[in-house]
């Protein structure tokens, strides 16, 4: 999507989100002078009636006052007539005028009420005619909005079209690489390259010819264990999955990398000597969380044996893997996905806080100067996509992602396979994002990362092979594999130890956005080495390359491929592995690739459907209520980092096509989050509206109308 179409698109969603709020203010003064009228006929009702009887009250007692003394003329004898007939008249008189009196006060009453009555409905009709009003004015606005959205987009795609011809003629494209047309990245979560490879004993041949083996620990590369304060070395075999998630905030990393109790200076070149000796330390007690460490420390050291992994093995043998990629930050996932996709993250340097949460920043996605690499794809006239495993992608936070989102950019995942059958693929850029896990936030078990194929520590590591698998002969075995490069990397190391220190780095260079930063981190180090593995027909089997990357070599890579210009200094300084795209084509790559291991000990997955969801958020909701959750403070129940930032990808989704009352009402909610209960009750409900289109704010509006406070701001009807 062109910068001029997102314009367009921005516009008109702000245009049809003025009209929806112009239309809630109207219906909502309506609906409130529906009920003054009301409330005012009542009141008026009610004196009318309360009028009525205590003039009838009043005929009684002047009635029975005068028939009193009707009564005390004298008594009534045959000889005394006149008094019998006087009393009888007078008598008669008062009743007859108390039967008037009453008549007269019983019509007073009614015509009052049928006053009040047909002025109540005058009042109630002009109501209704105004919401008509409202009605037509927000279809006409939002009709001119449409109309303005389609001529412009008309007007725009020519004019884009145009200034892609003359790109083609005289600008960039003319330096594009023919034989790649499709560029493929598949990023995974959390592991570190001698977790993956550093025991798997690969060997092969350099990017020269000559003989060599991954690089690899030694029995001398070891770390102390605190509990005992032997030295502990690596081993295999590693476990599928862990019970603990190993701490990898920035703070973490400081310990893993350079040892219990060092500090980082945060000037140019303030990071502490690397020695690459605090890994258990870190396990056992994190920095990011003293009290979430695991009571086995030293398996942070264990590394996984080739028959463990057999897909991600078979693909490192046949193609080339990199055994000297390095994360781009010694920090968390949300900075370094960042870096992959922008080669900074604006100053970012830990996950998002609760601060984050608040900020006017997170509503509007994450802006960096430069832009990212959808961008710089968009202004040299190249289409991409994201495929999304996990119904809340992470790339979904950075800036004008709604919007690409809306122009259909992010694509399920289940429909890769076909689309790549399409030899007409137009895409010169396909991002892969993983699931990440069920999103549930199961405040009784790890829940955050389970069930997902992101290959997290807390899930199991044969879902992600399994996606491997499916990639790679999905993109094997289309019309479009020779002139395809898939490359498959890791975001950071997620705790697990590696014996390499990470070597310098050259810092972006870009505005640093003030309320992103956290640590001060001057981003001149990168983090921890990652596994990486390039596959091409154009790649030769069994390359072990040990060229220094980091994640932005492969923005380094799409720009040289396509002939784009940089986006930071750090991508303009990084190297490129277009040299492992030789220009002899192989016949020999495997069209499939081996069966994932199996699991001993499988993590069981718990039902998400949308009743079990809908009956986990009842629960949830009721223990809010009464402020425990099966024995415990529900305001103690923690929010971690991770959820956080899942939540702000969250918010992102369900505000996409959500009418303006109901966006209103999810951002009030979102900043309401608090604890752990909170973001579980915030994600179900998102997750249900974005799986399986439930929106509960939706229904509460409906089921019960909302009121606007004094700064047009929805109250949930709840």
């Amino acid at each position: 999507m062109s910068t001029c179409t997102k314009w367009i698109n921005l516009g008109v969603i702000t245009c049809k989100d003025w009209a929806s709020q112009a239309y809630l203010s109207c219906t909502s003064w309506a609906d409130a002078t529906s009920q003054s009228c009301s409330s005012w006929a009542d009141d008026g009702s009610n004196q009318c009636s309360q009028w009525a009887d205590d003039g009838s009250n009043q005929c009684s007692q002047w009635a029975d006052d005068g028939s009193n003394q009707c009564s005390s003329w004298g008594q009534c004898h045959w000889y005394t007539p006149w008094n019998c007939i006087a009393g009888w008249f007078c008598q008669a008189w008062y009743w007859v005028a108390n039967w008037v009196c009453q008549a007269w006060y019983w019509v007073a009453n009614w015509v009052c009420q049928a006053w009040y009555w047909v002025a109540n409905w005058v009042c109630q009709a002009w109501c209704v005619v105004t919401k008509a009003v409202c009605a037509v004015f927000t279809w006409i606005v939002k009709a001119v909005c449409q109309l303005y959205s389609d001529v412009a987009t008309l007007i725009c795609v020519a004019w884009t079209g145009f200034l892609c011809m003359i790109n083609g003629i005289f600008g960039s494209s003319g330096k594009r690489q023919s034989r790649i047309q499709h560029v493929f990245v598949l990023m995974f979560e959390n592991r570190a390259f001698d977790h993956m490879f550093g025991l798997s004993g690969i060997t092969g041949m350099d990017i020269n010819g000559h003989p060599t083996a991954v690089n690899g620990p030694t029995a001398t590369d070891t770390n102390i264990d605190p509990s005992t304060t032997l030295p502990m070395a690596t081993s295999v075999p590693a476990k599928f999955n862990v019970a603990t998630d190993p701490g990898h905030e920035f703070p973490d990393v400081l310990t893993s990398l350079c040892g219990a109790g060092a500090v980082y200076n945060p000037v140019p070149g303030g990071y502490p000597p690397i020695n690459n000796s605090g890994f258990i330390e870190n396990y056992s007690a994190p920095v990011s969380d003293p009290s979430g460490g695991s009571s086995t420390p030293a398996q942070i050291m264990q590394c996984f044996a080739p028959a463990q992994l057999p897909v991600l093995t078979a693909l490192a043998t046949e193609f080339a893997i990199c055994d000297n990629w390095f994360s781009s930050l010694p920090g968390p996932t949300w900075p370094n996905r960042f870096f992959l996709l922008a080669a900074t993250s604006g100053g970012l340097d830990g996950s998002p806080t609760t601060g984050d949460i608040i900020s006017a920043e997170t509503v509007a996605g994450y802006q960096f100067e430069n832009g990212d690499i959808f961008d710089l794809l968009e202004a040299n006239c190249l289409d991409w996509c994201i495929y999304e495993g996990d119904d809340f992608p992470i790339s979904l936070a950075l800036s004008g992602m709604d919007l690409n989102l809306a122009n259909g950019k992010f694509k399920d995942f289940d429909d890769f396979a076909s689309d790549l059958g399409d030899a007409s693929l137009a895409e010169s850029f396909i991002f892969i994002e993983p699931k990440y896990g069920a999103h549930i936030f199961d405040i009784e078990g790890p829940g955050n990362f389970t069930c997902g194929d992101s290959m997290h520590p807390l899930d199991d590591v044969t879902r992600g092979e399994a996606l491997v698998k499916q990639v790679y002969e999905a993109v094997r075995n289309s019309p479009h594999w020779e002139n395809s490069v898939l490359l498959i990397t890791f975001d950071e190391h997620g705790g697990f130890y590696d014996h390499v220190a990470p070597p310098a780095a050259v810092a972006p260079g870009d505005v640093i956005n003030s309320s992103y930063v956290q640590n001060h981190f001057q981003f001149d180090q990168l983090g921890v080495r990652v596994p990486a593995i390039v596959i091409s027909p154009f790649t030769q089997k069994g390359i072990i390359d040990h060229t220094l990357y980091d994640h932005t070599s492969m923005l380094a890579t799409v720009e040289k491929l396509f002939g784009m210009g940089n986006l930071t200094n750090r991508d303009k300084a990084a190297n490129n592995f277009i040299h492992l795209i030789s220009s002899t084509t192989r016949k020999d790559a495997p069209a499939t690739l081996p069966a994932p291991a199996v699991n001993p000990h499988p993590l069981p997955c718990k039902d998400d459907s949308a009743d079990s969801l809908i009956a986990k958020r009842s629960e949830l909701r009721m223990a809010r209520e009464e402020g425990f959750f099966k024995g415990a403070r529900t305001s103690e129940i923690k929010l971690t980092p991770s959820q956080i930032g899942f939540l702000q990808v969250a918010l992102f989704k369900v505000l996409q096509g959500a009418e303006y009352a109901d966006k209103i009402q999810w951002i009030a909610d979102y900043k309401k989050v608090g604890n752990g209960l909170d973001a579980a009750i915030f994600m179900i409900e998102a997750k249900l509206k974005a799986k399986y289109s439930i929106d509960f704010k939706k229904i509460m509006r409906e089921s019960k109308p909302a009121r606007l406070t004094e700064n047009h701001r929805v109250i949930d009807p709840e």
